[in-house]
């Protein structure tokens, strides 16, 4: 486990971001990382009132890389932004929540249904240091022609191989292979799925 430093007005301005970024052990109460949610709360704002033909300009402000034909129903919530990256022909349904102090990523072809959680954060299991805010996130990637059924959640650290299915309701707590239906809590694998393209 990474060291934990002493943070509240003693942290350098701007250490907790890049202890963030780093994957390590962090503060959110930091100038920097306010800034960054003050952008995202101000772009979020615009997304979720623009008019459709303004939200791919605004996409490409606040996310890290979405792909072309990519779509995402306000209204949308995140942290910051830059850590999600969505492909291509990806498809997000409204009330869509991505917690992303970690990296987030999409696949080409995604389903996700409405009220879908990807949360990357996670905090300390000891009382202490949970009391004194202290947090870590952990990447989720999501693969290609996953389908994400409404109001699943993804915790930290999850991958979900391409062209998986999670049933609605769902809570994804470890990793699941590719071409598998997925449903629960915890989301347990109940049979495969055929693969092959048809045309």
């Amino acid at each position: 486990m990474t060291a934990l430093v002493p943070f509240r007005n003693v942290a350098p301005v701007g250490e907790n971001r890049d202890r963030m970024l780093a994957g390590e052990w962090f503060v959110p109460d930091d100038p920097v990382l306010a800034e960054e949610s003050r952008r995202r709360a101000e772009l979020c704002t615009a997304y979720n009132s623009a008019a459709p033909e303004e939200f791919p300009c605004i996409l490409r402000e606040l996310l890290g890389s979405v792909g072309d034909g990519a779509r995402i129903r306000p209204p949308f919530h995140c942290d910051f932004g830059y850590h999600i990256s969505i492909g291509p022909r990806t498809f997000v349904n409204f009330n869509a929540v991505f917690l992303d102090s970690g990296p987030i990523t999409i696949g080409a072809d995604v389903q996700i249904g409405p009220n879908v959680q990807l949360l990357t954060p996670t905090h300390a299991m000891e009382a202490d240091r949970r009391r004194a805010g202290w947090e870590k996130a952990v990447p989720i990637t999501i693969g290609d022609n996953v389908w994400l059924g409404g109001g699943v959640i993804v915790c930290p650290g999850v991958n979900i191989g391409a062209d998986t299915v999670v049933g609605a309701g769902s809570v994804v707590v470890r990793d699941l292979p590719p071409g598998v239906l997925a449903v629960g809590n915890p989301a347990r694998v109940v049979r495969t799925l055929d693969t092959r393209s048809r045309q």
